[in-house]
């Protein structure tokens, strides 16, 4: 059976600089299921996240995220 990914993009209010986008990024990774993780070009406010939907979801996404301090919500949800 193929693995179904989806993506969700997660929307971060505050201005984040390169440090702070790795620091998100390395945290988002470690949840078992994320697949990748990356910032829109040119939009380093814009996290778009590909996953696992039988591992995780899209709400344990957005709450790593916020737990490293910044204001974020999912886009298009």
């Amino acid at each position: 059976m193929e693995t179904q990914l989806v993506d969700v993009t997660v929307h971060i209010d505050e201005s984040v600089g390169e440090d702070r986008r790795k620091e998100l990024d390395d945290a988002v990774r470690a949840i078992d299921g994320v697949v990748s993780v990356g910032f829109a070009e040119g939009k380093p406010h814009l996290m778009i996240v590909q996953y696992n939907p039988q591992a995780t979801s899209s709400g344990q996404i957005l709450e790593r995220v916020k737990s490293h301090g910044v204001h974020a919500e999912l886009v298009g949800m």
